[in-house]
């Protein structure tokens, strides 16, 4: 009996260390990006299932450029484009063509990790991972994506709230009826808010090539998933959605550490640990928030 109440001290004060909070704020970064991008997204009424995409995109293209030129400002602005180039197709398809939202969103995840797979087969030979990159590796304080993260943060909440742009966006996403009627271009603002949102997930998929120096097939892992069950539980607003991916990323830093210590739990069951948050995070939050009412509806 000792000796497991030891263990549990010492893995609790394994976690209140400047290193856990390191890790956390590593491991929340992607989920962060990829949710305000969704948040956005989906304040213009257009369901964003196709994050997972984004962020594979953006994985692979800040890995492909870092790798060529070596320059980590490219390789997350090319990271930016890509995702900005998803959003482009996303918003043919759902907002000029009317084709299904959510079969949308999921066509293009399924697109993209096959594409990925294709493009480290024709480009490097092998499809599974690209070469090693000089990326930003695992530091934490002076990684430019960290503080790009939280300034985008403060920008997302800001232009939501405070903006021309961010008004247009909740009016679209709320009565897009009585704003075409207002004179405002309905699928002009949808498709901004759609370029806008995929470009800040696309950085998110930066974060997860450069910490690790390469691209990985599927390296997104479900986050994109993830990242669309914050924006729920967050409310559809910024500051709730960064604050439920903190949580997401503590939850993740958490089962690392207790896969690495060694709790005598089946690893599957551990891996399941940021999932099983969301499950119930989604069920005891359930109704906190209201969806913008004309989400998943066209003009």
């Amino acid at each position: 009996m000792m000796d497991a109440v030891a263990a549990v001290v010492a893995f609790v004060a394994a976690l209140a260390t400047v290193t856990f909070v390191e890790m956390v704020v590593r491991i929340t970064v992607p989920y962060l990006l990829a949710a305000l991008g969704g948040a956005i997204t989906e304040r213009a009424g257009l369901v964003d299932l196709a994050l997972e995409a984004k962020l594979l995109f953006g994985a692979f293209t800040a890995a492909a450029i870092a790798h060529d030129t070596g320059s980590i400002a490219l390789a997350i602005a090319g990271a930016a484009v890509a995702g900005a180039a998803v959003g482009a197709v996303q918003a043919l398809w759902a907002i000029r063509l009317g084709a299904d939202q959510i079969v949308t969103g999921v066509a293009l995840n399924l697109a993209a990790y096959g594409l990925t797979r294709y493009l480290l087969q024709v480009m490097y030979g092998q499809g599974s991972n690209s070469p090693r990159i000089d990326g930003i590796g695992a530091k934490v304080w002076s990684s430019p994506l960290t503080w790009l993260a939280l300034v985008l943060t403060a920008v997302a909440i800001v232009m939501i709230a405070r903006t021309r742009l961010g008004l247009r966006v909740r009016a679209v996403g709320e009565r897009p009826d009585a704003t075409a009627a207002a004179g405002v271009s309905v699928a002009g603002t949808r498709l901004a808010a759609v370029l806008v949102g995929s470009a800040i997930a696309g950085v998110g998929g930066a974060q997860l090539s450069l910490v690790v120096n390469g691209f990985v097939a599927e390296m997104s892992s479900g986050r994109g998933y993830v990242a669309l069950a914050a924006v729920i539980m967050g409310g559809w607003r910024p500051a709730w959605v960064a604050l439920v991916c903190l949580g997401f990323g503590a939850a993740e830093a958490v089962q690392v550490r207790m896969q690495s210590a060694g709790t005598g739990l089946p690893p599957e069951l551990v891996r399941l640990l940021p999932y099983l948050l969301a499950l119930v995070l989604l069920a005891t939050l359930r109704g906190r928030g209201r969806a913008p009412a004309a989400l998943g509806r066209g003009a």
